[in-house]
């Protein structure tokens, strides 16, 4: 019998297109294993897309790598195979104020590391309000090749983690997120053995898994580097007394999921006490878990023999929260900003209020008044509930064109400095002086075309577009995708004019 064929088109890092051949009965299990690791690479398969505020369908790269579970195929939103593979950026005209409200999604910080902890289930679990972005995708393909069985329907996922098989995931999967490497001790409490290369993410800095390993290791697990990857056992583990030299949170969540199935009591001290802590311990919680002092610097696991099933909303997004209101301060605008816990903000609100900028809230939302002529400020980056890393680079795109001089000194991530270039790049005059960031304010940025680095650098370069004079091109947008979802729907809904084009497209203009 004839093979029916069909042709799958790709771009590679040097910008060269490229066909490969194969039957069709296998394009679906192709595009698995290719969409697995592009993000963090420099080459792309995605489906066509438009422009944002424009007509046409909006697709973004998370859309892209959207997967209709069960099938294993990358599909549109419609359901039907995209086309050929086309990177985009965003184009931004800018000196628009913002004006309007907007809703804050679920929390992507938050969702990672619930559903580490759905290995833990032995029963089905649906989470809502779950974000739709592409490291939310790639956690949840890293279940199914666990096999857990996975459905979705909108922001709605249920999880069947009750017939895990492997433990063994596809290495390239598990790079390409870092909180992947979060799986590893509910693995070992749940199936006794776990095999996981080093973790990715976002080039940042130094994020060492000295913290974990030390605290499995406590709770009796045996874990080797071997050839790049870990390799854990444990027959069993059990309860412990774990003090963090640092208040990671990273590690404070995998080591409370992991404790949940230990024999006897686990007390984590100097844990981390940051809100998506808190979220985890209500999660596991509804499963059957007993985990109190969550949002505290102790915290006590009493390990129980299973965890059940059960239905959990994902809050909201502080960090997507705190973009949108940096936003509105960089266009001079006034946004409110619902669906939202105003106490998680209290750092920025504290900042911008020194900086000179009206802040109101009440008991889900804040609005801001902006200020194009905000006051220089220092800014200190801490572990919850001090000033967020995550939003570090944001503010430094408002501070960019502050009355004075600010200061940002980034004291948990050394290498989160990939925006710096680029507002300069805009007019802006920063130098980097050790950790810490000094901002000359400028009377405006210059719109230009700029390169996100990584996700955060990302949502900053965009902020700065939207408040320069003249067009931005936004570049490497997937990094962004990586933690907003429907972000430039939700800033054209305040008033923005931005939109998603190939860069192809733009490309050709620019020549």
């Amino acid at each position: 019998m004839r093979q029916r064929l069909a042709t799958v088109a790709l771009r590679t890092s040097a910008g060269v297109w490229r066909t490969i051949t194969r039957s069709r009965r296998s394009i679906p299990s192709l595009l698995n294993r290719l969409t697995a690791g592009f993000y963090m690479k420099d080459e792309a398969f995605a489906v066509g897309m438009e422009g944002a505020c424009g007509p046409g369908p909006v697709q973004s790269e998370a859309d892209a790598a959207r997967t209709q579970h069960g099938s294993g195929a990358r599909r549109t939103k419609d359901g039907a195979m995209g086309g050929p593979a086309r990177v985009s950026v965003f184009r931004i005209q800018g000196g628009r104020p913002l004006s309007g409200e907007v809703s804050v999604k679920g929390s992507k910080n938050a969702a990672l590391a619930i559903l580490s902890g759905v290995i833990l289930a032995e029963e089905p679990v649906t989470l809502t309000n779950l974000p739709l972005v592409s490291d939310i995708e790639t956690k949840l393909r890293l279940l199914e090749q666990l096999g857990a069985s996975v459905e979705r329907a909108g922001d709605r996922v249920t999880i069947d983690a009750s017939r895990l098989s492997r433990t063994d995931p596809d290495p390239d999967t598990v790079r390409s997120i870092r909180t992947s490497f979060y799986i590893l001790g509910p693995m070992l409490a749940r199936l006794g053995e776990a095999r996981l290369p080093q973790p990715g993410g976002c080039k940042i800095g130094a994020r060492p898994v000295d913290f974990h390993l030390k605290g499995l290791s406590i709770l009796g697990a045996k874990i080797e580097l071997v050839g790049g990857q870990y390799e854990a056992t444990s027959k069993k583990l059990k309860g412990g007394e774990i003090y963090l030299d640092f208040p990671s949170a990273g590690a404070t969540q995998h080591l409370m999921t992991a404790a949940c199935l230990a024999e006897g009591q686990t007390v984590i001290q100097n844990a981390a006490m940051e809100p998506e802590v808190v979220h985890l311990a209500d999660f596991l919680n509804r499963l059957g878990a007993r985990v109190e002092g969550a949002g505290t610097s102790t915290v006590t696991i009493s390990g129980v023999r299973r965890l059940g099933g059960g239905e959990f909303r994902i809050p909201a997004d502080r960090m997507q929260a705190g973009t949108y209101l940096l936003a509105a301060v960089a266009t001079g605008g006034e946004v409110t900003v619902r669906d939202i816990l105003p106490e998680y903000q209290a750092p920025v609100m504290s900042k911008l209020k020194e900086a000179g900028v009206s802040v109101e809230h009440g008991p889900d939302w804040i609005k801001v008044l902006g200020n194009r002529f905000a006051t220089a400020v220092s800014i200190k980056t801490m572990p919850y509930p001090g000033f967020p890393t995550d939003i570090q680079q944001p503010m430094a795109a408002v501070l960019a064109t502050a009355n004075g001089v600010s200061t940002v000194e980034e004291t948990i991530y050394e290498s989160r400095i990939g925006h710096i270039g680029e507002l300069n790049r805009m007019g802006a005059k920063v130098r980097l002086e050790g950790r810490t960031s000094v901002i000359t304010g400028v009377d405006h940025l210059e719109g230009t075309v700029v390169e996100a680095t990584d996700l955060r650098a990302g949502a900053a370069l965009v902020i700065a577009g939207l408040g320069a004079r003249g067009e931005t091109i936004v570049k490497s947008v997937h990094h962004i995708d990586r933690g907003y979802e429907g972000f430039e729907q939700a800033l054209c809904s305040l008033g923005a004019k931005i939109e998603r084009i190939p860069s192809g497209e733009w490309e050709s203009v620019s020549r």
